[in-house]
C-alpha cells in the first residue's frame, strides 16, 4: 500500500488497517442526494428512531421534501442562512437536510445557550427562519426583533411518539416540563401543522460542491464565537474519509447510537450525516445522561456509538451499567477531550466494545485522526493518526515554517479536504488560522516515530466541561460588566464529573465586598449551565507578565498542587 517514500513522509500508513486507502476516490456528491440514494437502496430500512417511533428511510426523506418545500415557500433563497434550536429530535435531522436540499445555509445552535449568546449567532449569521421546541418558542419569539428571523417554528418532544406513549404525553408532559405553551404571534408555526400542507417536492435548486452548507459556530479566545464556514464537499468528504477508515462496516446494516449533540460538529459528521451516508438507523437520545443511554442501548441495540469522555464515564459509574447487555456494540469512536485510560480499559472489559480515540476540531468538520480500529496498533493516550487525504505536522511554536523533530512538542498543523473555508465575515481571523492551507491547531502536540500523534496541551486557555467547549473570555467578558469587579478571569480546574469546571478568579473594587454565591446567582441567567462557573476566589491582585498579560498557567500550576 505504500510507497517507501509515502512512508517515510507519512509514517502513520504502516498502522492503517488493512483496507483503509491513502487516498479516497470521492464522489462528488451533496448530503442530501446521499440522503435520496439511501431511500433509493432501504428504502425500508429505519432511519431513524425516537422513543420507540420509527421512520423509515422513504419516510424521512419524504419528510425533507416537505420542509425544503415550506422554506422555498417562506421565500429561503440559495445562501441564505436558517437556524436550527434543537436537541436530537427526528425534527433537527429533517431540517437541517431540507435546509442544504434547497441550497440555504444551516446554523446549528445549542439549546443550552442564553438569549444572550443566541443572540450574536442569529445575528451574526442574518439567520431568516429559526427552527426550534417549545419549550423555547416564548423566548425566543421575544429575542425576535433583535434578530433577521421572520418565522419561527416550533416543535414538540411529543411530536413524535409510538402507541401508547403519544396518547399518554399530552397528560404529563408540562408537569414534567416537557412541554410548553407557545404564545400566539405572527409567523410562529407548529412544526406538525405546517409540513402537513405541503407535498414532497423539493424546489430544483443547482447546488455547487464549493458552495457554503453551514455556519458551524466556535468560541474563540477573542471572546466572539465565529461562524466556521463549512462547504458542501467538506460535509460529504468527510463522511466518505469516516466510511474508508471502517471498512469492515457495510451500508445498511448497522445501528448508530445518535446520543452526540448533532448541533455540535463532531456529532453532526459521525452519528448523523455518517449514519445516513452509510443508510444506518440511528436511535436519537436528546438527553445524553447515562440513565437514558443505558436504556437506550438495552432497548435498541446500537451497533456503533461515537460518544464524549463524559458519557462514557457516567455510564461506568451508573448502578444499571453491570445489568445492561452492552454485547451490540461492534464500536465505539470517542472524541472532544481525551478518555483517561482506566476508563477505556474498564469500558472495553466490561462491554466487550472497541473504543478508538480521536482528534478534530469545528474548523475541520471536525475529524483529522482516529486511532486504527481494527488490524490497526490502538495507542491508548494517543489521538492517532492523520485519516485518509489528511496530512499533519508539528510545527515550532515561534516558526511555523519549521517543522519539529519526531517526538519533539510544538503547534499541530494539519490540511485536508474537510478543512474549512474560513471563518465568516473574519479575514483577519481567517489568514491567522489558514496558512497555505494548512489549519493552524492552536494545540501543543507531538508525534512518535510511527506517526502517532499526542496532545501535550489544549488550546492555551479552553476548558472543556462535560464535552462542552467552554471559553474562558466568555465567562471574563461577563464578569467585567459586573460594576463591583475590577479584573476577573478563568481557568478550568479537575471535576470528578465533569472532566473539567470552571473557575474564577476576582479583583473586587476598591471598598467593594461580594460573596462567592452572589457571583454565581450573578451568571445563572446570563450563561449556559455547563458554563457556570463551580468556584469564584476572590484576590487582591492577579499574577501577571511585565507587559499586564494575566498569568493564567500560573494559577493553572496552583489549583493543580490542590488536586
Amino acid at each position: 500500500m505504500n510507497t517507501e517514500n509515502g512512508a517515510l513522509k507519512k509514517p502513520w500508513l504502516n498502522s492503517y488497517e488493512d483496507g483503509v486507502p491513502e487516498h479516497v476516490q470521492y464522489n462528488e456528491v451533496c448530503l442530501p442526494d446521499y440522503l435520496e440514494q439511501s431511500a433509493n437502496d432501504f428504502p425500508d430500512n429505519m432511519a431513524l428512531t425516537f422513543q420507540g417511533y420509527r421512520l423509515t428511510y422513504r419516510q424521512l426523506n419524504n419528510m425533507v421534501n416537505q420542509m425544503a418545500a415550506c422554506l422555498d415557500d417562506f421565500g429561503i433563497c440559495k445562501g441564505e442562512s436558517v437556524a436550527i434550536l434543537l436537541p436530537n429530535l427526528i425534527p433537527c435531522v429533517v431540517a437541517y437536510y431540507a435546509i442544504l436540499k434547497i441550497g440555504a445555509i444551516a446554523v446549528m445552535n445549542n439549546p443550552l445557550y442564553s438569549d444572550r449568546e443566541l443572540e450574536h449567532q442569529f445575528v451574526d449569521s442574518g439567520a431568516k427562519v429559526l427552527i426550534t421546541l417549545d419549550l423555547l418558542g416564548n423566548r425566543m419569539i421575544d429575542l425576535r426583533p433583535k434578530t433577521q428571523i421572520k418565522q419561527i417554528i416550533y416543535t414538540s418532544i411529543g411530536d413524535y411518539l409510538p402507541f401508547p406513549k403519544n396518547l399518554l404525553f399530552p397528560l404529563v408532559a408540562k408537569k414534567k416540563k416537557l412541554a410548553a405553551d407557545v404564545k400566539s404571534a405572527e409567523d410562529v408555526y407548529r412544526w406538525k401543522d405546517l409540513i402537513a400542507k405541503y407535498a414532497p417536492k423539493a424546489p430544483p435548486v443547482d447546488i455547487s460542491f464549493e458552495d457554503v452548507a453551514m455556519y458551524q459556530y466556535t468560541g474563540g479566545t477573542t471572546g466572539v464565537s465565529k461562524g466556521v464556514m463549512l462547504t458542501h464537499a467538506n460535509l460529504s468528504k468527510q463522511v466518505q474519509q469516516v466510511a474508508a477508515w471502517f471498512p469492515a462496516f457495510n451500508k445498511g446494516e448497522e445501528i448508530m447510537l445518535g446520543a452526540l449533540p448533532f448541533f455540535h460538529v463532531f456529532g453532526l459528521s459521525t452519528a448523523m450525516n455518517f449514519a445516513i451516508y452509510m443508510g444506518w438507523g440511528d436511535i436519537l437520545v436528546p438527553k445524553p445522561q447515562p440513565e437514558p443511554l443505558l436504556e437506550t442501548i438495552h432497548k435498541f441495540k446500537p451497533t456503533f456509538a461515537p460518544l464524549v469522555p463524559t458519557m462514557y464515564i457516567g455510564m461506568l459509574n451508573d448502578p444499571a451499567f453491570a445489568n445492561t447487555d452492552m454485547t451490540s456494540i461492534k464500536g465505539c469512536f470517542s472524541g472532544s477531550a481525551p478518555l483517561p485510560v482506566e476508563v477505556i480499559r474498564d469500558f472495553e472489559n466490561k462491554s466487550g466494545a472497541v473504543i478508538v480515540e480521536g482528534f478534530g476540531m469545528t474548523e475541520s468538520t471536525p475529524v483529522t485522526h482516529i486511532n486504527p480500529f481494527a488490524g490497526g496498533k490502538r495507542k491508548v493516550g494517543s489521538i492517532g493518526v492523520p485519516i485518509p487525504d489528511t496530512e499533519a505536522r508539528v510545527v515550532d511554536l515561534c516558526d511555523s515554517s519549521r517543522e519539529v523533530a519526531i517526538g519533539e512538542t510544538g503547534e499541530l498543523v494539519v490540511k485536508g479536504p474537510q478543512v474549512m473555508k474560513g471563518y465568516r465575515n473574519m479575514p483577519e481571523e481567517t489568514a491567522g488560522t489558514l496558512k497555505d492551507g494548512w489549519l493552524h491547531t492552536g494545540d501543543i502536540a507531538k508525534m512518535d516515530t510511527e506517526g502517532y500523534f499526542y496532545i501535550v496541551d489544549r488550546k492555551k486557555d479552553m476548558i472543556i466541561s462535560g464535552g462542552y467547549n467552554v471559553y474562558p473570555r466568555d465567562i471574563e467578558e461577563l464578569f467585567f460588566e459586573h460594576p463591583k469587579v475590577q479584573e476577573a478571569t478563568a481557568i478550568g480546574i479537575p471535576h470528578a464529573k465533569r472532566g473539567e469546571a470552571v473557575k474564577v478568579f476576582v479583583v473586587l473594587k476598591e471598598g467593594e465586598t461580594a460573596t462567592e454565591e452572589d457571583m454565581i446567582e450573578y451568571c445563572k441567567d446570563k450563561l449556559a449551565t455547563y458554563k457556570l462557573p463551580a468556584e469564584i476566589e476572590f484576590r487582591k491582585e492577579l499574577p501577571k507578565t511585565n507587559v499586564g498579560k494575566i498569568l493564567k498557567k500560573d494559577l493553572r500550576a496552583e489549583e493543580m498542587a490542590k488536586h
